[in-house]
């Protein structure tokens, strides 16, 4: 029997629940990359201020985002569409091959089917326009978090996926070019020298001439301006 004096113990191993709901979920990683300053600064700071998402790292052009990818291994990347060095797809296509487990949004002011396409099929989880508001965003990265597929709302992507089967039954000429093909026609109607297309897509002059030359053959254009003028009625400029 115990002395009066003396106080009873009692011991509570403790509940798995109740040690979990103080323990704080780990934030989930974020790389931003974009060559303007004023969007990469703006996007860092909207992004740092959604609950549980932590930006670890910016890059301010395609291969340093190629370097930190490697290096840190973010849970989620948004690549800027636009980058002039390297393009957004080649970099979420150089992450693939290194097997890197970061998911790769990208954003644009671009929203025509033949980019919105192109991007999905390079491995990117989510397209995310310029114009979106914060609780899109909020949205897009959340839904990216858990392991979803995001298009911004504003592209409607079941119009996009009757259009492209309808251009199948039409035979646009628009889609019967390949990825690389639309990536050097896209260039050249922004103003930019084959010296600098091969450049920013790590191949050879030689090579972006090939592009060309075919590109230009399956639309049956035959000159800059000819494209200049295709993409203008197409809306494929940015």
């Amino acid at each position: 029997m115990s002395s009066p004096t003396q106080s009873a113990v009692s011991y509570f191993p403790a509940s798995s629940s109740v040690v979990s709901a103080h323990v704080k979920p780990s934030p989930t990683r974020l790389l931003i990359a974009s060559e303007q300053t004023l969007l990469l600064e703006g996007l860092a700071s909207l992004c740092g201020s959604i609950p549980y998402f932590d930006v670890v790292a910016q890059a301010g052009s395609g291969r340093e985002a190629v370097e930190k990818l490697s290096l840190l291994k973010p849970d989620i990347a948004l690549i800027d569409l636009e980058l002039t060095d390297m393009l957004a797809l080649e970099v979420i296509k150089r992450t693939v091959q290194a097997q890197v487990p970061t998911r790769c949004a990208v954003f644009s002011a671009r929203r025509d089917r033949k980019t919105v396409t192109d991007a999905l099929r390079s491995g990117a989880c989510a397209f995310i326009l310029k114009n979106a508001t914060r609780q899109q965003l909020d949205e897009a990265l959340r839904n990216l978090m858990e392991g979803g597929i995001y298009v911004s709302p504003q592209i409607e992507l079941a119009t996009i996926v009757y259009e492209g089967q309808q251009h199948q039954r039409t035979v646009d000429p628009i889609d019967s070019l390949s990825s690389r093909e639309f990536q050097v026609f896209s260039l050249l109607v922004d103003g930019i020298r084959a010296k600098e297309i091969a450049a920013r897509l790590t191949l050879s002059p030689k090579t972006v001439d090939t592009y060309r030359a075919s590109l230009m053959r399956k639309l049956e254009i035959h000159d800059v301006a000819g494209l200049v003028k295709f993409a203008m009625q197409r809306n494929l400029t940015a």
